[in-house]
């Protein structure tokens, strides 16, 4: 049965990226995936929040800081996003993307599976363990033990 036929599998697949090289294979998987199932995705960049500068500013120059950055956000976001558009078009895939300012990555990567109505997550993770795993923490483990959606995860 195609894709096209009865029940598809997967709808709408939420691939995190951060522009790894581990990222990177999660949205190649994830297109590959959509693809085979009929499903479109949604690549989703997280940028941090601006906290200031570590030297203090006043206000006019905390804005004018804040607002470079925000420029500097968007367009590593879109270098990010261009070939994945690339290959999501080389595939046939409906994409979409999104881009949010972040400190807890986790919870807006559920947000916007929640909001975009994604039922896949797909996810690269580095494989840490013991102590490592422990200090550093991961955002695949945080949306696997925070989320309700299904996750694959990519190593």
């Amino acid at each position: 049965m195609s894709p096209t036929e009865g029940h598809l599998m997967y709808k709408k697949i939420l691939v995190p990226t951060d522009g790894s090289k581990l990222s990177q294979r999660a949205v190649e998987n994830a297109i590959a995936l959509a693809r085979t199932t009929g499903a479109s995705v949604v690549a989703f960049h997280a940028y941090p929040k601006f906290l200031g500068s570590p030297y203090g500013t006043v206000e006019p120059a905390a804005e004018v800081l804040a607002e470079a950055h925000e420029r500097r956000a968007r367009a590593r976001a879109e270098a990010l996003f261009a070939p994945i558009r690339r290959s999501a078009d080389a595939a046939r895939v409906d994409l979409e993307t999104v881009m949010v300012e972040a400190t807890d990555i986790h919870r807006q990567i559920l947000a916007v599976a929640n909001k975009r109505r994604c039922d896949l997550i797909c996810m690269a993770s580095h494989g840490r363990r013991g102590l490592s795993a422990l200090v550093l923490g991961s955002e695949t483990h945080k949306v696997l033990t925070h989320g309700t959606l299904p996750v694959l995860v990519l190593r």
